[in-house]
């Protein structure tokens, strides 16, 4: 293994603890910020106020409200360092495996969605190549709707429309209600993850469409495209020879940067349909003040995030040598070293 690869692999693993410290940090100061109080919001302002300070005081100790935030960061952080992040309090449970539970369902609605709204934006993208065509306008019209459409809305209006009037998917829940795990088919849990997987992939998809048109808009006015269609190749095969490796790098950008929209989204929606995973969690969570868990599944969707990024910079090897960072580096090396000798 080179330098130039140790270093860059070196780089990408400072930034990654840079990030995860970060958002440690940020997430338990916004915590300790928050005015809910953890004791209030799972015991009830009714049963609080009944209590004697004794009890009241054990309750403060337990789920770590009378300490310093300082203090809980520096208890959690040194447990997170060796392994353990924490015990979920609102689930009772350590914050581990609370994740993993529900990581598969968030994980595998995230994917569809990821993979269909970038399939799909980029596909409408190039169909609307031609400005002005009733293709083009019927692409614009609705990738204006669905970016100014709020995605809880869109899934209340799908669930509302498939589910309630034409009974084609459940209300919510990823499996059936009332069955036991173990008799849930693959087809149950696809036929409930369907819905908010199309809610997540209709709104994912203006972004995408939009900025693939404007740019397949530029790559067919540019010389090579005109040269190419003066010497008689139509639109289409000038777009498939010439344009669409230079469509590539910013589809592939936005594309990435979907991860961290997706997720957003994921909250709304996994809200709206009841499904169970990482986004209804964290709101489950947050109004019950359970920083372990609150802090967990930050720490995951900041990884994910990056781990898009840094997908995304190693696809833009394979797609242009001339963007591979560590190739770039071993060809500046070389360099020097013929201008020395």
């Amino acid at each position: 293994m080179s330098y130039n690869v140790i270093r860059f692999i070196g780089g990408q693993i400072g930034r990654f603890a840079l990030l995860m410290g970060a958002v440690a940090v940020v997430t338990f100061a916004l915590v300790s910020l928050s005015p809910v109080d953890p004791v209030q919001a799972n015991v009830g302002q009714a049963a609080l106020l009944g209590m004697s300070e004794e009890k009241r005081a054990a309750l403060a100790a337990y789920w770590g409200s009378d300490a310093p935030v300082t203090e809980r960061f520096l208890a959690w952080a040194g447990a997170l360092l060796q392994g353990d992040m924490g015990t979920s309090l609102r689930y009772n449970a350590p914050v581990a495996e609370v994740i993993a539970s529900r990581a598969a369902n968030s994980l595998a609605l995230m994917g569809v969605a990821w993979v269909v709204s970038g399939g799909l934006g980029f596909a409408l993208g190039v169909a609307a190549l031609n400005e002005g065509r009733p293709v083009d306008r019927a692409v614009r019209a609705y990738c204006f709707v669905l970016a100014a459409s709020p995605t809880f809305w869109v899934g209340l209006l799908l669930l509302m429309v498939f589910s309630v009037w034409l009974g084609w998917f459940p209300l919510g829940f990823s499996v059936p209600a009332g069955m036991a795990a173990s008799e849930v088919t693959f087809a149950d849990a696809l036929h409930h993850m369907a819905l908010p997987a199309i809610t997540l992939s209709v709104v994912g998809v203006a972004n995408v469409a939009l900025h693939t048109r404007a740019k397949a808009i530029e790559v067919m006015g540019s010389d090579f495209a005109r040269f190419a269609r003066a010497r008689g190749e139509s639109r289409g095969r000038v777009m498939v020879r010439h344009g669409l490796r230079n469509l590539a790098l910013p589809a592939i950008t936005l594309q990435c940067a979907q991860v961290a929209e997706i997720f957003g989204g994921s909250v709304l929606v996994e809200e709206v349909f009841s499904y169970p995973g990482l986004g209804q969690a964290a709101v489950t969570a947050g109004l019950g003040g359970d920083v372990a868990l609150l802090a967990g599944i930050a720490l995951v969707s900041a990884a994910l995030v990056f781990a898009g990024n840094l997908a995304a910079n190693l696809v833009y090897g394979l797609v242009d040598p001339r963007m591979r960072p560590v190739r770039a580096d071993v060809r500046g090396s070389e360099k020097g070293e013929g201008h020395d000798r």
